[in-house]
């Protein structure tokens, strides 16, 4: 015991005093094994104090009352991916507290899922966007959709819409519409046209497959055309639309990239 003690292992007066991790408590209550105690716990399924709590190390004490959800099944946290509206001036790498915040969870939101901490985690994006741009990128947990943005990068289309400063006249639409040589590499042809024009500012629309953070930018540069604003309003099957700048949603069960 006096071995233990040293080791740090907390004594049974000080257990009391602090309480025991809800996993155990849990697996006591619900007569399974702690693994699946922190699965339910995970899946929002227990309540301490009447409030849902996530986190299996969080520490109970004998008083506090600790409730199950009725019928909850301690199964795994299932893999999402999140669709993001970013907003100009962030970093699309930007810490995910930052980015992903939870009271921008947009109410248009059909997925039906869920807001689960575990949904945070591990979450990765393969759709950059330069920080003076704003629109849809994408965060995924799902490995088959991690495959779908790495391995068909090159053939997924982005739509991206583009304010530029005054006329675009068809010089520089036909040098847009032309296969880019972009830091040195040799792109796909881009489909540009123009959706709204005035004296002091032209809307311009690009499909671009294959494209990265910089392209378009130096895709205008060449064209002599200097940009106002841009914003991606398209990833390959996904569409920003619905979703205010900084909201998220869960992409819904049939959706596909």
């Amino acid at each position: 015991m006096n071995e233990r003690r040293a080791r740090g292992a907390p004594s049974h007066a000080a257990e009391e005093e602090e309480g025991i991790r809800l996993a155990k408590r849990v697996a006591a209550m619900a007569n399974v094994s702690r693994r699946e105690a922190e699965l339910l716990i995970e899946n929002g399924a227990v309540r301490v104090d009447g409030k849902v709590v996530e986190v299996p190390a969080r520490r109970v004490r004998d008083e506090q009352q600790v409730e199950i959800a009725s019928g909850a099944r301690p199964v795994a946290v299932e893999p999402v991916t999140l669709l993001l509206h970013k907003p100009a001036g962030i970093a699309f790498d930007a810490p995910l507290e930052r980015l992903l915040v939870a009271s921008k969870h947009s109410e248009s939101d059909r997925s039906q899922r869920p807001h689960l901490q575990r949904h945070f985690v591990g979450q990765q994006c393969f759709t950059p966007l330069e920080k003076g741009a704003s629109g849809l990128i994408v965060f995924t947990q799902e490995p088959r959709v991690q495959r779908k943005l790495v391995e068909d990068a090159g053939l997924i289309e982005n739509e991206v819409m583009v304010d530029v400063a005054g006329l675009v006249n068809g010089v520089a639409l036909h040098r847009l519409n032309q296969s880019p040589v972009i830091d040195g590499r040799a792109m796909l042809p881009a489909k540009v046209s123009i959706g709204q024009q005035a004296e002091t500012r032209t809307g311009l629309r690009f499909a671009v497959k294959g494209s990265w953070p910089g392209q378009i930018a130096q895709m205008c540069d060449m064209a002599e055309l200097r940009i106002l604003q841009m914003k991606r309003i398209r990833v390959g099957r996904l569409p920003l639309a619905g979703l205010e700048v900084g909201e998220w949603r869960f992409m819904a069960p049939g959706e596909r990239v």
